[in-house]
């Protein structure tokens, strides 16, 4: 069992982006930062429901299927979940419609616990408030001999980062510079001595870097 965190992240190393607006709620930089992921026949496969065959193969499409190969169960913060766009709605399910891509026990840290919620495909929603090393204890424990992902946020991730609780963390440097948002690598100096690191370029441009503890 590994505890595993995959992420798109910039040249400057932001994960998130900032040009939001009420008329463009994703922004311009967004679909440019998943660019690359988005295309993969994986990625339209689980998350988008395209059956097809459609979408790019090569590296990027390798890292796609790893992604979602072998996970046993998820950690995640509110805000990826969605919480903060219905905090007040008990009965809200979250932004990933009738048939979430995780298909597995999906543990949300959060400050304001909620009943837990259950799709037909496998997904489950668990709501916790708690600490990132108890949150993994109750991961592990649903994975069995699987992995354990730690989807994000930036700012969980991080947590997690911090804590030496991750055993590889891949990202996907795009080739672009965003300028703001939650760069990945802040409070976290040094902390490439603590992995062993691997490098692959893929024919869209990106990078991908995956940082494995020996």
């Amino acid at each position: 069992m590994a505890v595993r965190v995959d992420l798109n992240v910039s040249l400057d190393g932001f994960a998130t982006t900032t040009d939001q607006t009420p008329e463009n709620p994703f922004g311009d930089d967004w679909p440019r930062l998943v660019a690359a992921y988005a295309a993969t026949q994986t990625f339209r496969r689980r998350v988008l429901g395209d059956h097809s065959g459609a979408g790019t193969t090569g590296v990027d499409e390798k890292y796609a299927h790893a992604y979602f190969e072998n996970i046993g169960a998820e950690i995640m913060g509110a805000g990826m979940f969605g919480l903060h766009l219905h905090p007040d709605d008990p009965d809200w399910r979250g932004w990933w419609g009738d048939e979430p891509p995780f298909e597995a026990p999906v543990f949300v840290l959060t400050h304001t616990p909620r009943p837990s919620i259950e799709f037909a495909n496998g997904t489950v929603f668990h709501f916790l408030e708690t600490t990132p090393e108890d949150a993994l204890a109750r991961a592990t424990a649903e994975a069995g001999d699987q992995d354990v992902r730690i989807g994000g946020g930036v700012d969980v991730v991080r947590q997690f980062l911090r804590a030496g609780l991750v055993d590889r963390l891949h990202l996907m440097v795009n080739p672009l510079v965003i300028g703001s948002g939650e760069r990945i690598w802040d409070g976290l100096r040094g902390i490439e001595n603590d992995y062993e690191l691997h490098t692959e370029p893929a024919e869209s441009g990106v990078i991908h870097l995956t940082f494995r503890r020996d």
